[in-house]
């Protein structure tokens, strides 16, 4: 019973990680214009994101603009993109196969030995999915803090973390959590009897004094 509680918790943490995986990725907030400086009073803030870039007015005006070419991309930005593409696709692959293998699912067959260790191989496909989260979330974040210390970068071009990088991340460490406890959930197969088991059939005859 706590195996398959165990299965059920980590199924849930992982399908929301994903769920913020795929949030993450969709917002535009990855990186926010930085305050420094003179630039401390603007009527406009910056975002960009994975596959946009967006201008809020203080007026509540939103105008964003999608990305014209890939090649014009910088090579943190596309790395990031296509790992977050990856980890969405590796996850929801891994929550199939966990689903799968979980006691409280009819998929799988009856053997509860099979079924653990698909639900396993599940957790451990949703971790592999989910490092590719944090190393795309990593990846973009060091970019930004190398910018804003680049002392040749000018103060108005200076960015800082967005919202949506901290869902992405959070994201990743939640399907991290949930693919360990899956991978966790694998039960040990029945033991082997330490003594052989005699097979010989009881003796009937009656001994009489």
């Amino acid at each position: 019973m706590a195996n398959s509680g165990l299965q059920i918790l980590g199924f849930a943490l992982a399908l929301l990680g994903v769920i913020g995986l795929i949030v993450g990725t969709i917002l535009p907030q990855w990186k926010m214009s930085a305050f420094v400086g003179s630039n401390i009073i603007t009527a406009v803030s910056m975002y960009e994101g994975l596959w946009m870039s967006c201008a809020f007015q203080s007026t509540g005006q939103i105008q964003c603009k999608v990305y014209d070419s890939m090649l014009q991309l910088t090579g943190p930005l596309q790395a990031a993109r296509a790992l977050m593409v990856v980890s969405i696709i590796v996850v929801v692959a891994g929550l199939g196969a966990a689903c799968m293998g979980m006691k409280c699912t009819n998929c799988g067959g009856d053997d509860k030995v099979k079924k653990a260790r698909i639900a396993m191989i599940g957790g451990i496909i949703v971790l592999v999915g989910a490092l590719c989260g944090i190393i795309a979330c990593s990846w973009y974040a060091n970019d930004i803090v190398r910018a804003f210390y680049d002392p040749f970068t000018p103060v108005n071009t200076k960015y800082e973390f967005g919202s949506a990088i901290f869902i992405a991340w959070a994201g990743a460490f939640l399907a991290i959590i949930g693919g360990a406890m899956l991978a966790a959930s694998c039960t040990k197969g029945k033991p082997s009897p330490k003594y052989p088991i005699s097979t010989r059939p009881p003796s009937s005859s009656k001994e009489y004094v």
